[in-house]
C-alpha cells in the first residue's frame, strides 16, 4: 500500500497533536558526520535550514518528542520536534544553512553547506528532529498510530537527551520518499554521513537555502 500527500505538510502541527503525550513523560551546530550515532547531546540556540530536491529513505518511522538545549543566551529550553528516522537515505542536491546572530562588527554570519549535486548524499540510521516540514511525500506500506516503541520498521527511537513517551503516537513505512524538500530542524544524527561533492561557504549576512 502507498500513501501519497502532495502539497505543503506542516510537520510543525504534527508534533503539536503529540506534545501531550509526550509532555507526560517529560522533564522541562550541527551534526554533520558521524562514526557511531551520538548517544546523547544537548541542541544549541540555533535551528538550521535543510533543502534537498529529493529524499529517498528506507526504514521509516517518525514519532514526538521534546530537544533539551539552550538559548543562545545559555538558558535551558525545550524544543518539541517530530523525529524522522531512517534505516538509511539518499539525498539529492541538498543544501544546509545556519545563521549566527549579533556578532560584534560583523552582525549576522551565515554557515552555508552543499553536497550531493551529481552523486546523491547516503546516510545510514539517519535522525532529523524538525518542527516544520514542506514536501511531496509518497509512503510505502505505511502504519500510522502504532506505540512509538513498537515503530520497528526504523531504526527505533533516538534516546539520549530527548524526552519521548515510548507508548505515544508514531508512525512507520517500509519507505518515504520526499520531493521538494524545505525544512526547519534543531538536530540530525547519523551513523555515517556521505557527503558527496561537498562545499561549505562563512559569509557576513543572511544567506539561507530558502
Amino acid at each position: 500500500m502507498e500513501s501519497q500527500v502532495r502539497g505543503g505538510t506542516r510537520w510543525k502541527r504534527f508534533a503539536v497533536v503529540m506534545v501531550p503525550s509526550v509532555a507526560a513523560t517529560a522533564c522541562i551546530g550541527v551534526a554533520l558526520a558521524q562514526g557511531a550515532l551520538a548517544a546523547s547531546f544537548s541542541v544549541s540556540g540555533q535551528s538550521f535550514k535543510v533543502t534537498a530536491d529529493k529524499l529517498v529513505g528506507q526504514g521509516f518511522e517518525q514519532y514526538g518528542a521534546m530537544d533539551n538545549g539552550y538559548t543562545l543566551s545559555g538558558e535551558q529550553t525545550a524544543h518539541p520536534v517530530a523525529v524522522s528516522g531512517f534505516n538509511s537515505a539518499k539525498i539529492t542536491n541538498m543544501c544546509q544553512s545556519v545563521v549566527t546572530p549579533n556578532i560584534p562588527v560583523l552582525g549576522s554570519v551565515s554557515l552555508v553547506l552543499k553536497a550531493g549535486g551529481s552523486t546523491p548524499v547516503q546516510a545510514s540510521q539517519l535522525y532529523i528532529d524538525l518542527d516544520d516540514l514542506s514536501a511531496d511525500a509518497t509512503f510505502k506500506n505505511i502504519d500510522i498510530g502504532v506505540a512509538a516503541k513498537d515503530a520497528a520498521k526504523g531504526p527505533g527511537m533516538k534516546g539520549g537527551k530527548e524526552q519521548a513517551n515510548p507508548f505515544g503516537f508514531a508512525q512507520q513505512a517500509d519507505s518515504a520518499t520526499l520531493t521538494g524538500v524545505k525544512q526547519t530542524a534543531w538536530a540530525t544524527t547519523a551513523g555515517t554521513f556521505k557527503l558527496s561533492g561537498l562545499h561549505m561557504t562563512v559569509q557576513a549576512g543572511t544567506h539561507e537555502c530558502y
